[in-house]
């Protein structure tokens, strides 16, 4: 059966002390690699369509000093730096003819990155030409390579900051002030949700618009731009995966790590909704600040049981009052959600933690001894089909007696019993004697 060619996108984020790892890697700055197929003299035939000047950390440094993004409000150990990694599996290339075709490739997904999240945010892209695909190089006796594409960028939103009521310019407040080109993870990929072919958000059963995952959103963009580009012999990747075609035993060894990989992507997805509802959180905070001010007005002015309050005192209290009755609902909405967010994210994150432990020794192994692991799974593989194939012979014999019983019971009656004697039949009745 032939295979089918699919395309792969996945994004994966940073922090500040996690990025030279995922450097020293895509600009093969190490001189050791766990991978043993990566090929250190092909190296230069990787191909930079876009090069840091300098390391991924001081090239962000260079662009908050010149203000071309701001970390403005983000924590110590926020995510500031994201990877997108395309893709497309190995075979799809060879058949194709290869480099030269993955060069031509790979240039249009990066104009599509460009697009996708800016060209003057994208640190560096380069395409891996130095990769072996062992199973297919083994398989095909000659060597064949796997092409693929990483994008290192900033995800970068445009926040909108107005003027406030503090401005002397009455005229100013409310209006946008600036503009800052702000570093934000969760704003950048927030969910969206669901809609009609009206344009109306698509309910859930509970009365709840269905959310969509902003990762599944970027795998249909790039695999309509890829068909659009002229690209159309190949599928859009599974939704939820991103296993690629590979051999029997590296698939198995692939789908173990798979395990771990969607398990922490789910952990993330969680702490990026909880750091979504804090933030909204935080933009109300604001306003209980200023009904808390509410309490010294009038203080000053007091006659007995009674208060004397300015005009515009008066109205300031209404209107605070009216919206603080608003701000609390709000609030405890938030709030229930931040812990049914928590809660969920708790779940996850054991789960993880068990998952992890359980197949610990197996991936240390993969990673020590890769051939022996294979050469086990091989043999297991292997015995498995050995008894299902001697179990087979007995199975069928055994389901065409049952065929031919359903098809004709009293022939098959007939044919299983014995003649019975006839009492009237002489030749018995002499022989009997």
């Amino acid at each position: 059966m032939a295979k089918t060619d699919r395309t792969v996108a996945r994004n994966q984020s940073y922090q500040r002390k996690g990025i030279g790892i995922r450097e020293r890697h895509n600009e093969r700055k190490n001189e050791n690699y766990s991978n043993p197929d990566i090929e250190l003299e092909r190296s230069p035939l990787n191909i930079h369509f876009r090069h840091c000047w300098t390391t991924y950390e001081k090239a962000l440094d260079t662009m908050l000093e010149q203000g071309i993004v701001s970390t403005k409000g983000l924590k110590p150990d926020a995510k500031v730096f994201e990877e997108m990694v395309f893709d497309v599996n190995t075979a799809y290339f060879d058949r194709h003819g290869g480099y030269d075709y993955a060069r031509h490739f790979f240039e249009e997904v990066y104009h599509f990155a460009e697009k996708e999240v800016g060209s003057q945010y994208i640190l560096s892209a380069v395409m891996h030409a130095d990769e072996r695909n062992k199973g297919l190089s083994e398989e095909f006796g000659r060597d064949i390579y796997h092409y693929h594409l990483h994008v290192i960028y900033l995800p970068v939103v445009d926040k909108e900051v107005k003027w406030s009521k503090r401005c002397k310019d009455k005229a100013l407040i409310g209006t946008t002030k600036e503009i800052i080109h702000q570093i934000s993870h969760s704003k950048k990929w927030a969910y969206s949700t669901k809609k009609d072919e009206f344009g109306r958000e698509v309910l859930s059963k509970a009365g709840k618009p269905i959310r969509i995952p902003s990762y599944s959103l970027l795998q249909d963009r790039f695999f309509n731009h890829m068909q659009q580009a002229g690209y159309t012999d190949f599928e859009r990747g599974i939704r939820g995966s991103t296993a690629e075609h590979l051999d029997v035993v590296e698939y198995k060894v692939q789908q173990e790590q798979e395990r771990l990989r969607d398990t922490q992507i789910r952990a993330t997805e969680s702490e990026m909704w909880l750091d979504e509802i804090k933030d909204r959180i935080r933009t109300i905070q604001p306003v209980y600040t200023e009904i808390q001010n509410v309490d010294s007005v009038g203080k000053k002015k007091r006659f007995g049981t009674k208060v004397e309050l300015t005009v515009e005192e008066f109205d300031k209290l209404i209107k605070l009052a009216k919206f603080g009755i608003k701000a609390q609902s709000t609030i405890e909405n938030l709030n229930h959600r931040v812990r049914e967010i928590t809660s969920k994210y708790n779940i996850l994150k054991t789960a993880f933690d068990k998952l992890k432990e359980e197949t610990t020794q197996f991936v240390e192994a993969v990673r020590e001894a890769p051939e022996k692991v294979a050469n086990f799974l091989t043999d297991v593989i292997q015995k498995a089909k050995e008894a299902r194939a001697q179990q087979k012979p007995m199975a069928e014999r055994k389901k065409t007696e049952s065929t031919a019983r359903q098809e004709n019971p009293w022939q098959m009656k007939i044919e299983q019993s014995p003649p019975k004697p006839n009492p009237r039949n002489r030749s018995y009745d002499r022989g009997s004697r």
